[in-house]
């Protein structure tokens, strides 16, 4: 590509927050028509530099350059205006509009008097998705939507606005497999008709599947360059750590124990009284990892959540050990002995406006050593969670930042250092990497593997297919609410546990 195809530099853009220097004399070049993969680990500088260049941040240091002139980002409509667009990791949608309510906000379409026309807003995202092959109804309301479809509405509000720079922040994060391959088709069209993309990512497989270019950044620094075709994941990786990462699950042979969980004809409604569960039946031994296998909304997250107290069965039986635990609150179950790292992180993980230390110990805050009564003993809640953040490597300048902070790498260490360091009997880990990069996908694994050689019963819930069948010493796969097979990880071959996830050939334990 040659420099006068160059929509976008960045050039020595350097940021500092209190204690961080976040981004360090950072350049990056993007061109007409090219998918550029942004890598990094969890805290490297990424989505502060994507920020800067959306006009959410002002950077301390360094120019910004559209299009062959040179820029100041005061704010995000003014990236919109000069054509630069952002889709959130974590989407900016009003869940009760419709959809072309939601694309046209803040962008009215106007007629006589000053007249908001949503039949014109309507008929314009009808076009763009017509255009774009986005397939989205424009008079659907978003809450309705699946996540992958709302992920499309986001685009569309970008291209509304006549964006053709487009910065996708971890598009796959939420997404199922065959929802991820939607979007690589669209951003493939989109590069087609000459938008320009950067993409964030920790998913190494699909940067080498997408991509043109990978930048990769480190402790704030653009570390270098690549194609595709020069990189493989194992290079990847170790551009961005650092060091060379193991990108295969190191496990020994389960050595199984009596049954810790036990799961008896469970019932379960979603949030719309759906019937969701139905009949699941399943058991999780001491020393073992069992693996839950599943496309994305086949139950899964209510399952998980009648577990572990966030929600009521409608029938079925939860047992741990020799205790029912059906229809318990989470304290209970927590003070059982029930670790869980929730699939929501923000929701159901943290409280984010809470101190690092203080979410460390949320699960045990009111006993001693922290608390004698109702008073709570902050010296040895800071000390504990100093403790923590230096064994599981959370990135932070302080125990005292908010949780809200945090990358969310680091806000999925502050989890599982929580849940880890007390002794349980059983872990229910609910998509446990989702979102985060490969070193701490590394360290996570790490942890959860040791927890299974201390005789704890794992329960992994995960829509990566690559982690339950490197992590699982048996594959349970879940369609339509019910457990279709369990498979021994010896036979549980890709080709067949995906037939099953896609619910072919079907084999009713």
């Amino acid at each position: 590509m040659n420099n006068s195809s160059i929509v976008l530099e960045a050039r020595g853009i350097t940021k500092r927050f209190p204690g961080v220097l976040a981004n360090d004399k950072v350049d990056l070049t993007l061109h007409e028509g090219e998918i550029l993969a942004l890598l990094g680990e969890n805290g490297a500088g990424k989505s502060t530099l994507m920020n800067i260049l959306y006009g959410l941040y002002q950077p301390d240091e360094g120019e910004i350059w559209l299009k062959g002139e040179q820029v100041v980002l005061k704010n995000p409509r003014e990236a919109i205006r000069r054509g630069v667009g952002m889709v959130h990791q974590h989407f900016q949608l009003v869940p009760v509009m419709t959809v072309a309510e939601n694309v046209m906000l803040g962008s009215e379409i106007t007629r006589w008097f000053g007249r908001i026309s949503r039949r014109d807003a309507a008929a314009r995202v009808q076009s763009l998705s017509e255009k774009y092959r986005l397939a989205v109804p424009p008079r659907a309301v978003v809450e309705d939507l699946p996540v992958g479809m709302q992920q499309r509405v986001e685009i569309i509000k970008a291209l509304y606005r006549k964006a053709d720079i487009l910065i996708l922040d971890e598009p796959t994060a939420v997404l199922t497999p065959q929802e991820a391959e939607d979007l690589f088709r669209i951003m493939r069209d989109l590069k087609a008709q000459g938008v320009s993309i950067i993409f964030i990512t920790h998913k190494l497989k699909e940067v080498l599947a997408i991509a043109d270019t990978v930048a990769v950044m480190r402790n704030g620094q653009m570390v270098g360059t690549t194609t595709p075709d020069q990189a493989t994941e194992a290079s990847l990786a170790e551009m961005m750590v650092g060091r060379k990462v193991i990108l295969r699950v190191e496990k020994g042979d389960a050595q199984p124990g009596e049954p810790v969980l036990t799961v008896e004809d469970l019932h379960v409604d979603d949030d719309l009284r759906h019937h969701v569960v139905r009949g699941l039946s399943l058991t999780v031994k001491a020393g073992e990892i069992l693996g839950v296998a599943g496309v994305q909304g086949n139950g899964q997250r209510e399952f998980v959540e009648a577990l572990t107290g966030l929600r009521r069965s409608k029938n079925g039986r939860v047992l741990l050990e020799d205790k029912d635990i059906t229809h318990k609150s989470p304290r209970y179950i927590t003070e059982l002995g029930v670790a869980h790292i929730p699939e929501d992180r923000e929701k159901h993980g943290l409280v984010g406006p809470y101190s690092i230390a203080d979410n460390m110990v949320l699960n045990r805050y009111f006993r001693r050593p922290y608390a004698r009564g109702t008073v709570m003993n902050h010296d040895r809640i800071r000390k504990e969670g100093k403790a923590l953040v230096a064994e599981y490597d959370v990135r932070t300048p302080s125990v005292d930042t908010p949780a809200s902070k945090l990358s969310g790498g680091n806000k999925q260490k502050v989890i599982v250092a929580r849940e880890f360091s007390r002794e349980v009997k059983l872990l229910i880990a609910n998509q446990p990497t989702r979102g985060i990069d490969v070193g701490s996908i590394e360290f996570i694994h790490k942890q959860i593997v040791a927890q299974r050689d201390r005789g704890v019963a794992v329960l992994l819930v995960s829509a990566e297919l690559d982690e339950v069948l490197g992590l699982a010493d048996r594959v349970a796969v879940m369609y339509e609410g019910r457990i279709v097979q369990i498979l021994p990880i010896a036979e549980a071959t890709r080709e067949r546990v995906g037939l099953l996830m896609a619910g072919s050939a079907v084999e009713e334990t």
